[in-house]
């Protein structure tokens, strides 16, 4: 495996596999591996020939008062569990790498980043969509893997690349979690043992509107208010809301492209998760068989 840490490297590089018929699929990650992070490259690796993973803790989609300096790192740790993934290239540019003297270049997806974590955290949107343009540029692939546990993000990347014309297939790929469905997060790390077992509550929240949905309840309202109830009254509440998988309209009815998504602060913690209240019935099989095992 190669760690390559300037842009020109890494799209010399790039070119190189290019002219030799290789395909090339990009895993972008602020690091701090965990098992969602080494799905994402598994995908990615039966995607194309050569795995790009980017490690790249991005300043400008960090607001004011938020956890910049005390993001987990683990450098060595990461390019370890990489290379056992069989990744190619880490590509772990430098702030200043990415962003010289003078940068003012910013890219915006403007309506997909107003609600949801847009709404409290103004200019988040922008940075994230900024640097995995770069990334794209820099990495030339054909193929970017994503997770689905970033609703938001995810939606704005496939904006973004239809709207540039970007030649690129982006993957969403399902939420990974805990045997309890706590979703896999590299923020989890900040969590003590009471904590994490609040935290519980947003996947026990899916359960329950998956539950309410099955027994004939479509009216988004009162799901939402029915999540909040049984919300604790220890956490704090961003937000809790229905919407359409791709434009993240408001839903007001459920339907199959409904999703619930969900952010909390437990303690000092931002968590966040989503999912779909109506599965298809194989899914909602493995869901209650996956219970039933707990």
């Amino acid at each position: 495996m190669e760690i390559i840490k300037t842009g020109a490297a890494m799209t010399a590089w790039s070119n190189e596999k290019i002219a030799g018929g290789e395909s090339i699929a990009l895993v972008p990650t602020m690091g701090f591996f965990h098992a969602g992070h080494l799905a994402l490259m598994a995908a990615a690796g039966k995607m194309a020939n050569q795995v790009v993973v980017s490690l790249f803790v991005n300043p400008i989609q960090f607001g004011e008062n938020e956890d910049l300096d005390c993001y987990p790192r683990n450098f060595a740790g990461d390019c370890e569990l990489a290379e056992q993934e069989g990744v190619d290239v880490i590509f772990a540019p430098s702030p200043v790498e990415m962003y010289p003297p003078g940068f003012q270049t910013a890219i915006e997806v403007k309506k997909l980043s107003l609600p949801l974590c847009g709404a409290d955290r103004p200019g988040h949107f922008t940075g994230v969509a900024t640097v995995v343009g770069k990334l794209f540029n820099l990495v030339k692939p054909q193929f970017a893997v994503f997770g689905e546990k970033d609703l938001q993000q995810l939606a704005i990347i496939r904006q973004m690349v239809g709207d540039l014309n970007w030649d690129i297939k982006i993957v969403g790929h399902p939420i990974v979690r805990e045997a309890d469905g706590l979703a896999l997060s590299s923020r989890n790390s900040y969590l003590n043992s009471e904590e994490r077992q609040t935290g519980l509550c947003l996947n026990r929240s899916l359960e329950l509107a998956r539950q309410m949905a099955g027994n004939g309840e479509k009216s988004a309202a009162r799901l939402i208010a029915a999540i909040k109830k049984n919300i604790p009254s220890a956490v704090t509440i961003d937000y809790v809301s229905i919407v359409q998988a791709d434009t993240l309209a408001d839903s007001h009815e459920i339907d199959q492209d409904s999703i619930l998504a969900l952010a909390v602060k437990v303690g000092r913690t931002r968590l966040i998760d989503n999912g779909r209240i109506l599965l298809p019935e194989d899914r909602r099989q493995k869901a209650e068989d996956r219970k039933g095992n707990t």
